[in-house]
């Protein structure tokens, strides 16, 4: 199906989940047959109307981007087990909507846990060349500061009620400065998609509360396995990459981020300063740094 720049369509793919088969979202842009699909994963209690800007700009230069909602968030459905929000199962769902997509290799952006989808991805080995051609990190790496874990943890999952757009905007720019400066039509733009109707009246955000759960049942022992393994998954990455990095992230720290452009893939780091985590690229220096990179 082909699209318009400006207009996404919204697809749901049946995946096997446990004993059910459960609906993926994902919004397509551009044309089906195009040359290069990129695909978009967003953090961890995003959607993937996210990258609407970005996919905007990408699909106007003749790229196929897929943009998916990824379990329990936006259109997606929301899990029966809540300990099925984790990253390797993420991966697996992903996998499973490449081979829907029917291309050898894709270009992978992703933001926070979108980017660790992405390395999971890109690290998995086959007959084959990697399913991921150019991979862009952004604000994320192996290595994650246990004070952004505790940040988001204060939100996470917590039940709350909007009585407006405006409102949520506001609640939602309250624990999200760290994305960066965006004026008033950007933040709304952003907020529509993160919201629901609460049954109440109102709004609640999209996106199912019990994710916080296997997320506050991190240990520190089990972070530090994870953290070996994910560090493991990077140095056998051998395509470009590009990281992306919010000058004042707390969540990126800059050794993590220095120590990714000398060890593995040796990723091009890209600081963007007055920002935390993470980038948004909504903002058109960003996004021209991303697309410069792919495009390449």
């Amino acid at each position: 199906m082909t699209t318009t720049a400006s207009d996404p369509v919204l697809h749901h793919l049946p995946v096997l989940r446990g004993h059910q088969v459960l609906r993926l979202a994902y919004w397509a842009w551009g044309e089906a047959r195009a040359e290069r699909t990129v695909v978009c994963v967003h953090g961890l209690s995003r959607q993937g109307r996210d990258f609407d800007e970005l996919a905007r700009d990408l699909a106007g230069q003749g790229c196929r981007v897929i943009c998916p909602d990824v379990f329990g968030r936006g259109r997606s459905d929301w899990l029966p087990d809540p300990m099925g929000y984790n990253v390797p199962a993420y991966v697996a769902d992903m996998v499973a909507l490449l081979a829907r997509l029917d291309v050898a290799q894709v270009d992978w952006v992703g933001t926070s846990m979108g980017g660790l989808i992405g390395l999971g991805v890109a690290s998995l080995q086959g007959p084959g060349a990697p399913l991921v051609r150019r991979l862009v990190l952004n604000d994320v790496g192996p290595t994650i500061e246990p004070a952004s874990l505790e940040r988001i943890g204060q939100y996470l999952g917590r039940p709350v009620r909007f009585a407006s757009l405006e409102e949520a905007a506001d609640a939602m720019w309250a624990i999200s400065q760290g994305f960066g400066p965006h004026s008033r039509e950007q933040w709304l733009a952003l907020t529509r998609p993160m919201l629901v109707a609460h049954p109440d009246g109102g709004f609640k955000p999209h996106y199912d509360p019990a994710i916080a759960l296997p997320f506050k049942a991190v240990t520190p022992e089990l972070a530090k396995v994870g953290e070996a393994m994910l560090w493991a998954a990077y140095d056998s990455l051998k395509m470009p990459l590009l990281l992306l990095r919010g000058a004042e992230s707390d969540l990126l720290s800059p050794a993590t981020a220095q120590a990714m452009t000398e060890r593995g893939p040796r990723a091009r780091l890209h600081e963007f300063a007055g920002v935390g985590h993470a980038p948004m690229l909504v903002q058109p220096e960003q996004r021209a740094v991303v697309r410069g990179f792919l495009l390449a």
